[in-house]
């Protein structure tokens, strides 16, 4: 923001500054010239983060930092300033009561995932995330730290606000995210901003945003889908700064009013039941076990292929719970699962460490 440039220019700085990778300075400021746009800036922010890697410039001092939200906007539904019609405002204030009413090391966490549910759905929705919240609290205490409400609280706010085709299209045609955008551009006032969005919907995305019924009649017929998809399957790019864009964009994170009756939403709904109620049951017997499970919630993130890919990693960790969920060092196995999916896009990291797991005997003893 200093130097007008976009992050890409002050990670490369840090990058080469970094000495991971071969290069001379020269070659990546040559790099830079040859984009050809946005030069000048680009080179200043590259400077700026290389000097900062190399300890030649130095962080800023913490007076320079950005300043720590204040209470009201972090903390309890009591404290936090909301505006609204008087009808959702009277739901939204008994939902922070709810709020609350937790035990004190929870209520921020519980309240931030109370405010992304939400805002992805509807007051209603929040009721459920707190229902589904009270759930781990009730199972919970003092002398944990309540670490497995805190992580109920984290991991089921994004579980239930899954991207879908309706959430991509509702956050792209958001005024925040124009205001955004011209920000970080760094457009001038008056000057027209272009926005050309891409698209790559698969079968999946086309079914998941269709009534449950028909977009399981649609799944369950190879041939349709398959039909279906050759249609659908490919890049497009829509121009939010046109009426014709924006309006279809707009149109389809509409539809979020009618989510619940759709297929995508039976499907997740249905996955998250399943993790959650694999976490609870482990409670009584591996508190620290249950809270792993929990957290590999983060393994599952993203939109169409992304989220696949996601899907299969967090499937893959769990499948090992049968060979560990004897063992004292459970719970740190599935840590340690989870971390190694989360390093390596391809899985190579996290195929090696389950077939590690699957040459542990079983037993009770820990293994380090």
């Amino acid at each position: 923001a200093d130097n007008g440039s976009m992050i890409s220019a002050s990670l490369l700085g840090a990058l080469a500054g970094s000495d991971a990778l071969p290069f001379t300075r020269e070659s990546y400021e040559q790099a830079i010239g040859a984009g050809g746009r946005g030069v000048e800036a680009s080179l200043a922010a590259f400077g700026a983060s290389y000097d900062r890697a190399r300890g030649i410039a130095s962080a800023p001092s913490p007076g320079e930092e950005p300043a720590e939200p204040k209470a009201a906007e972090t903390g309890s539904g009591a404290t936090a300033k909301v505006s609204g019609p008087e009808g959702l405002l009277k739901g939204w204030q008994d939902l922070a009561a709810r709020v609350d009413a937790l035990p004190a090391p929870v209520r921020d966490m519980a309240f931030r995932g109370l405010k992304k549910v939400a805002d992805y759905q509807d007051i209603g929705y929040g009721g459920e995330y707190l229902d589904r919240l009270d759930r781990a609290v009730v199972l919970d205490n003092a002398e944990q730290a309540y670490a497995l409400s805190i992580s109920a609280a984290k991991h089921l706010a994004n579980a239930m606000c899954y991207d879908d085709m309706i959430r991509v299209a509702d956050l792209k045609t958001r005024s925040t995210r124009d205001q955004r955008v011209r920000r970080e551009v760094g457009v001038k006032d008056g000057s027209i901003l272009q926005v050309t969005e891409y698209f790559h919907p698969r079968i999946e995305e086309f079914c998941g945003t269709l009534p449950s019924g028909l977009g399981s009649y649609i799944e369950a017929r190879p041939k349709l889908a398959a039909f279906l998809d050759r249609r659908i399957n490919h890049g497009r790019r829509i121009r939010t700064d046109s009426f014709a864009g924006f309006a279809a964009l707009w149109f389809i994170g509409g539809l979020r009013r009618w989510r619940r009756r759709l297929l995508r939403h039976k499907v997740e709904t249905a996955h998250l039941e399943r993790w959650y109620a694999l976490a609870l049951g482990y409670v009584p017997k591996d508190y620290a076990l249950a809270v792993e499970i929990l957290n590999c919630r983060r393994l599952i993130k993203g939109y169409s292929d992304t989220h696949a890919r996601a899907q299969s990693k967090f499937d893959r960790v769990l499948s090992a719970l049968d060979l560990l969920k004897s063992r004292d060092d459970a719970a740190d196995w599935i840590r340690r699962l989870r971390e190694a999916a989360l390093k390596d896009e391809k899985g190579d990291m996290l195929d090696g460490a389950l077939k590690t797991v699957a040459t542990l005997g079983d037993g009770s003893t820990s293994s380090n």
